[in-house]
């Protein structure tokens, strides 16, 4: 139930999905004098809380950006930790996520993970695959644009093995080849820390969301930020290249029907 600032905010008016880049676990570590896996450990609890906020929200995705193809160049003893910390989330939640309705998804180059890492995935995925609530999807050893490579090929295969025409291709086809292929759009991405990029994430998938950027770093980011993302989310008009004209226009047709 919607407390504070968003209690009287309607249903309709919240994003449907919400992808957050979660920044500054190393950067919050670093004030308190301690190495970045301390920091990690705190920005778990930040997760567990924001899953905790959005289920309650009624919000049927989120996505996490947890760690990209990029993060592989990171020290092995910082990458071990992460591992174990996801693997300590996922087996620590199960239960609870699993009374709450919550789906598990993974997007990313799979293979690539540890196989312990996998196998917990796995284990859990399947285990909460009879949920009707929210889809959490983590991305792990992801890229964007390896993703749209990826949906490339698939696509150029089907045109070689198959009498394929390729004028048929267009905006809904690449989709449908992509990792995302069975969500919508994020409706809002959300980047903690202050940092003004998306670092190669749902390149795609973004092109028609709102942005909302704050300074507050990952571990300090609370139910009441994301309240606030919400809200400010709730005062944009989302025109997808239209007038505001005809955006006021669409809605009293709507409205009349």
């Amino acid at each position: 139930m919607a407390s504070g600032i968003l209690q009287d905010l309607p249903k309709e008016k919240y994003p449907h999905h919400i992808a957050i880049i979660m920044d500054g676990n190393g950067r919050w570590a670093k004030q308190r004098n301690r190495i970045r896996l301390f920091g990690h450990r705190q920005g778990i609890s930040t997760v567990r809380e924001t899953v905790r906020e959005c289920h309650q929200l009624g919000i049927g995705f989120l996505t996490l950006y947890a760690f990209s193809t990029e993060n592989w160049n990171r020290p092995p003893r910082e990458r071990r930790g992460l591992w174990a910390l996801l693997k300590y989330y996922i087996q620590s939640e199960l239960p609870k996520l699993k009374k709450n309705g919550v789906r598990l998804n993974v997007i990313g180059d799979f293979d690539r993970l540890p196989q312990d890492v996998r196998k917990v995935i796995r284990s859990s995925t399947d285990e909460l695959s009879g949920g009707q609530g929210l889809l959490l999807t983590i991305a792990l050893s992801y890229s964007s644009r390896d993703e749209i490579v990826m949906a490339i090929r698939k696509i150029a295969q089907k045109a070689r093995d198959t009498d394929f025409d390729i004028d048929s291709i267009d905006e809904a086809l690449v989709a449908a080849h992509l990792q995302t292929s069975d969500m919508p759009d994020p409706d809002l991405l959300i980047r903690t820390s202050g940092e003004f990029r998306i670092s190669n994430f749902l390149m795609w998938q973004l092109a028609y969301s709102e942005i909302y950027v704050t300074p507050t770093l990952w571990p300090d980011f609370s139910p009441e930020e994301l309240h606030k993302a919400i809200l400010d989310y709730s005062c944009r008009e989302r025109r997808f290249g239209k007038t505001g004209e005809q955006i006021k226009a669409d809605q009293k047709s709507s409205n009349e029907t």
